[in-house]
């Protein structure tokens, strides 16, 4: 078998840390021969530094350059490095990278992304709709209009969650509390804004992989244990609950979910119901437990990318825990230079390069 080339985006290693260099330690624990390429958007992210996870960086244009930019490089990658399978771990890539698709199969490069319309259902503002289809949901509001929420208490009960359409949340105890998050999360994210009813219960995150057709390839739930002050697992451990498998297994069936996700699912200290609160179109930063946990969720979606078939995964071990740590990198000024300037850094030979000593 020829050696794989995998690519994978969100290489940025912070303490809002992107999913990238987790997926790729998945990837390489399970066939330690394989070459990645990271995709990066920043010379400063530290995945591009780090060793053992690259053999090869790329720098991106952001996805707001448009999908004709962001074929064109990969376009330029492709001629260098070929890719067989690009894994993109970012919300803000989905859509472009959902719209290329046709064009990344012409050029080689496989994926496995769910449809635009089960995209377009996981959306904040429009996950009320699942409720339709029997998952059940917290009763939600759009507010594009400041004027409307004078009469918020005559339509959700307070506490709300104040969502933005893309990134960061906040409690209201009322009208007025809201008004002041509106204001706010519309100047960063635009409209509209999502109010949320809460659910006073106990947080569970699920990795989830969709075979796309109602079906669940497999499930990793965690109940975080640490988080940092931005809300993000810091800590976190695997839990048996056939409750909640059962209604991953119903959410999933409903959006007919294609790829990774996370679902993030409250469960009621009233009554112990599941409520879904959030689906994130991606694998989470913490998707390196699953591997832990005997469940290598990437390796399956990079088997699935090649239309591979692969065997629907019992639960994973309960009580297999993380605990992420920071470390100080420490790199060549070289290697900044040369993304920087160059936008790609090698630590063995491209595919193009190989090919030319050859001749």
């Amino acid at each position: 078998m020829s050696r794989l080339t995998i690519a994978v985006t969100g290489l940025n290693a912070t303490d809002n840390p992107g999913p990238g260099v987790p997926v790729i330690r998945a990837i390489r624990d399970a066939d330690p021969n394989c070459c990645i390429i990271g995709l990066g958007y920043d010379a400063l992210d530290p995945g591009a530094y780090m060793e053992g996870i690259a053999d090869h960086v790329y720098l991106m244009p952001y996805p707001s350059q448009g999908t004709s930019v962001t074929l064109e490089r990969l376009t330029q990658i492709q001629a260098q490095t070929p890719i067989d399978v690009l894994i993109p771990t970012l919300d803000s890539e989905l859509a472009g990278f959902l719209k290329l698709e046709p064009e990344l199969r012409d050029l080689g490069i496989r994926t496995f992304l769910p449809s635009a319309e089960s995209l377009r259902l996981r959306a904040k503002d429009h996950l009320g709709q699942l409720g339709e289809r029997g998952v059940r949901v917290p009763q939600s509001i759009n507010l594009t209009d400041a004027a409307a929420i004078a009469r918020l208490d005559e339509q959700i009960r307070f506490p709300v969650m104040v969502k933005g359409q893309f990134y960061e949340a906040s409690m209201a105890y009322s009208p007025m509390e809201v008004h002041g998050h509106f204001e706010r999360l519309r100047a960063k994210w635009g409209l509209p804004i999502i109010l949320q009813e809460y659910v006073a219960g106990v947080e569970y995150d699920v990795t989830v992989l969709g075979d796309g057709k109602g079906g669940v390839v497999g499930q990793v739930p965690m109940r975080k244990m640490q988080l940092t002050d931005k809300g993000k697992a810091w800590g976190g451990v695997t839990v048996a609950d056939a409750a909640l498998t059962d209604f991953v297994n119903t959410t999933m069936a409903a959006l007919q979910w294609r790829g990774p996700c996370e679902l993030e699912i409250m469960r009621a200290h009233e009554g112990g119901a599941c409520h879904l609160i959030e689906i994130n179109p991606r694998f989470p930063a913490w998707v390196y437990l699953c591997a832990g946990a005997g469940r290598n969720l990437p390796w399956a979606t990079v088997q699935l990318a090649l239309g591979n078939h692969v065997e629907p995964m019992p639960p994973p071990l309960p009580g297999v825990l993380f605990l992420r740590h920071s470390l100080d990198q420490v790199c060549q000024l070289s290697d900044y230079q040369a993304l920087t300037t160059v936008g790609e850094l090698h630590r063995e030979p491209t595919a193009a390069a190989a090919t030319q000593e050859v001749a």
